[in-house]
């Protein structure tokens, strides 16, 4: 045992020096305890032996905490109060009831299917804290390898055989383009409209599969993207599409609560599609909360 646990007194120790302080009577106190008195005396004398400091004033009237007692019996209380409490803690981590969870998302999930699942999952696990990190596709995989996140909201392509998911969202992009923008006034558009208007996309390390999917769209469309800039997260892009930067892709569901400066419009024919999957280890390691977090995910999907 490492020398700085090496105590010379045990649990009953301070439970019995707790009934004495509360008490003030060895003889009730032993009672209680259903000890007799003389060995409650005795363990009283150890534990002062093994602390160094002398507990109770004893008189043949009365018994006294000492000032050294009194502040063992402030601080007792609290401590044996956890310890009573460690067995049903313990039991409700091993049962996912408690705990901590940690999940990486991306713009996409919180515009869309995330804030639901967690409403749904803090009303039935309260005690349960979750820890949100928001990151792209790649780096949700590495975390996810590395167990440093127990689930994440990402783009499914190409991720390893060793990881389950769950499909959340599959929808075509459509565009977004600043308000006073002259092709804002049509309903709809097609890609190849597009042909000279800047866009503003994303760095392709962050999802190289959504990326080759999108340059694809324009290939389809005869026609060769004009990049003005590539950033992450999304909510960036959109400010540059405000600031009059380009236009970029977003998904229906995505785009319900723009500002007022910028517009979605429906795309017609080739355009690249969203996909949103919940993605998790195929592990006995994953932390306890995690089925309860899936559950929530599959009833609100």
């Amino acid at each position: 045992m490492p020398r700085e646990y090496q105590l010379n007194f045990e649990i009953r120790h301070l439970i019995y020096f707790r009934e004495v302080a509360q008490t003030l009577h060895f003889r009730r106190a032993a009672e209680s305890l259903g000890v007799a008195q003389p060995a409650l005396s005795r363990q009283i004398a150890q534990l002062e032996s093994a602390l160094g400091a002398t507990l109770f004033n004893r008189t043949r009237r009365r018994v006294e905490l000492t000032p050294a007692g009194h502040h063992l019996a402030t601080q007792i209380e609290p401590l044996l109060r956890q310890l009573k409490r460690l067995p049903t803690e313990l039991i409700a981590i091993a049962d996912g009831e408690t705990g901590s969870l940690r999940i990486g998302f991306t713009g996409l999930a919180m515009a869309t299917v995330l804030p639901g699942i967690l409403r749904e999952f803090q009303r039935s696990h309260p005690r349960i804290r979750v820890e949100l990190n928001e990151s792209p596709t790649v780096a949700q995989v590495e975390s996810l390898r590395a167990g440093d996140i127990a689930c994440g909201f990402l783009h499914p392509d190409s991720l390893p055989d060793s990881f389950l998911t769950r499909p959340l969202l599959r929808e075509r992009n459509g565009i977004v383009l600043p308000a006073d923008h002259p092709l804002a006034q049509r309903k709809s558009l097609k890609l190849s409209a597009l042909a000279t208007v800047p866009f503003v996309l994303f760095p392709r390390l962050h999802n190289p599969s959504f990326y080759d999917h999108t340059l694809a769209a324009f290939n389809s469309a005869g026609i060769s993207p004009l990049i003005a800039e590539e950033v992450w997260p999304r909510a960036n892009a959109v400010g540059l599409v405000r600031a009059g930067i380009g236009a970029t892709f977003m998904c229906p569901s995505e785009a319900r609560n723009l500002p007022e400066e910028v517009v979605f419009r429906r795309l017609i024919g080739p355009t690249p599609e969203s996909r949103l999957s919940l993605a998790w280890r195929d592990s006995i390691d994953n932390p306890p909360p995690l089925p309860a977090f899936l559950r929530a995910a599959v009833s609100q999907g």
